[in-house]
């Protein structure tokens, strides 16, 4: 190492050291009321990249939304022409977050074991089910968002059947709707509640997953572990071993036989 290039390091350094302390002394001083148009230029520069990196990022779906978001409320407030189309959007937009979060719901239960399919879905479609029966159509709702909601019933539901016209579906003794008729008209808030309890089982997942890649064995394998070893009846070691089999081997699991397990309301139904 050549020692002439001592000095010349240590002169960087120095210069170095000297134009921080300058940057640091100028922001110091750079503040509105001391340097108004060299901050306000300085501000629309930094707004201007930060505003670049969030489009970089997908932030141009956000301001979509909220762009499209205040024009609504702007014509909700002030009135306008679109003011029943710009309605019909936000009750859309009420139903289907209702059902996504009965779904999310009953994925985490919140600690109470809260099932929406049971309190709301199931009674829905039940409802939905008799009333058409007992009116022989199905053209009963006013809308696909007239369903169960938040402080408010269906109109159909107290609505009498003269009201809705002559039966369509008319046997000997009876009305009698075909499933397939029935199930399109429930189907819109089955699969948003359906779609609400897979977002909601997504947290334990990619808690498991992380833990699957940190290495570390899951507190279940390990009770199971423990009590296959100790002897609690031949019943309670079959369940185990069962249990421990099926954790083991969840990843090699197809398609059909994991929609088979996760099936318990089908299976209860039966």
């Amino acid at each position: 190492m050549d020692l002439s290039d001592a000095p010349s390091s240590n002169s960087m350094d120095a210069s170095i050291t000297g134009l921080r302390v300058k940057q640091h002394r100028e922001l110091e001083s750079l503040t509105l009321t001391a340097q108004p148009l060299k901050t306000l230029k300085y501000f629309m520069l930094g707004f201007g990249q930060c505003l670049r990196q969030f489009m970089a990022k997908g932030g141009w779906l956000v301001l979509l939304i909220m762009l499209a978001g205040g024009i609504g409320m702007l014509t909700i407030t002030f009135g306008g022409p679109q003011e029943e189309h710009i309605q019909e959007l936000v009750r859309y937009l009420q139903f289907g977050l209702w059902w996504l979060a009965l779904g999310v719901a009953s994925s985490i239960g919140l600690g109470s074991g809260l099932h929406t399919f049971v309190l709301y879905l199931g009674p829905h479609i039940a409802l939905f089910t008799m009333k058409s029966v007992q009116c022989g159509r199905v053209d009963i709702k006013s809308a696909p968002y007239d369903t169960i909601q938040l402080k408010s019933s269906p109109s159909w539901l107290d609505r009498d059947c003269s009201e809705f016209g002559d039966p369509i579906f008319l046997s000997q003794h009876s009305s009698r709707v075909p499933l397939s008729r029935i199930l399109p008209q429930v189907q819109l808030e089955a699969i948003l509640w359906g779609i609400g309890t897979a977002l909601g089982e997504l947290p334990p997942y990619f808690i498991s997953r992380a833990a699957r890649i940190s290495g570390e064995k899951l507190e279940v394998m390990k009770d199971l572990d423990s009590s296959s070893t100790e002897d609690s009846g031949i019943v309670a070691n079959r369940l185990n071993r069962i249990k421990l089999w099926l954790l083991s081997h969840t990843q090699y699991l197809n398609f059909l036989t994991i929609l088979v397990l996760a099936s318990v309301i089908f299976f209860s139904l039966l």
